[in-house]
């Protein structure tokens, strides 16, 4: 397995019209906005599009983003893998727009879901309360369930991966439509 390459927002903007861009988040981020000509293929839906992925990495190099880096890390490592060299942006797309680099928002698009950031920070604080709440006035031992939130917190960190995120871009507001993977897909095998 190789190391994936990284490629600082200035130099992908310069080789923007020889990459094939592949946007790892959830259809709710992707829609908040993305690098203009970015496909949306989420982190958990990378398995399906493998083929496709596989042919468009032979016809030219695939730069995969995400939010900050680290799930466009984690997808490059799971092609590598399976064979598919890509390259990761690093700073994902808020390191593009901080310097200055427009994102896409497409007209009409429905008011966009929380990033996954803010999503785990919202379920990992509230489980954390829930628990102490219930630690306080019911029994003592549900304060375990804020120290394995914190267990987990801290092993996400570690590993620079994310359980709970995995299991939150399972729900339905973060999953694409059957539909709009299709015609990603179908983008991805003619582009």
């Amino acid at each position: 397995m190789t190391t994936p390459t990284t490629l600082e927002p200035r130099q992908a903007r310069a080789r923007l019209h020889e990459l094939t861009i592949v946007d790892v988040r959830t259809p709710g981020e992707y829609a908040g906005g993305h690098i203009s000509g970015a496909l949306n293929i989420p982190l958990d839906q990378l398995d399906r599009a493998l083929p496709d992925l596989r042919t468009a990495a032979q016809r030219g190099e695939v730069l995969v983003v995400c939010a900050s880096g680290a799930r466009s890390e984690n997808a490059c490592r799971m092609l590598a893998e399976n064979g598919v060299h890509t390259a990761t942006l690093a700073g994902g797309t808020g390191a593009w727009a901080a310097q200055g680099h427009d994102l896409h928002r497409p007209a009409g698009s429905t008011k966009p879901t929380w990033g996954m950031e803010r999503q785990v920070r919202l379920t990992a604080g509230s489980v954390v309360l829930f628990g102490l709440a219930l630690g306080e006035f019911t029994h003592p031992a549900f304060r375990l369930l804020s120290a394995g939130v914190a267990g987990g917190l801290v092993f996400s960190a570690v590993t620079n991966s994310c359980g709970m995120a995995a299991v939150l871009a399972k729900l339905p507001h973060n999953r694409p439509r059957k539909a709009d993977l299709d015609a990603t897909l179908a983008r991805l095998r003619n582009s």
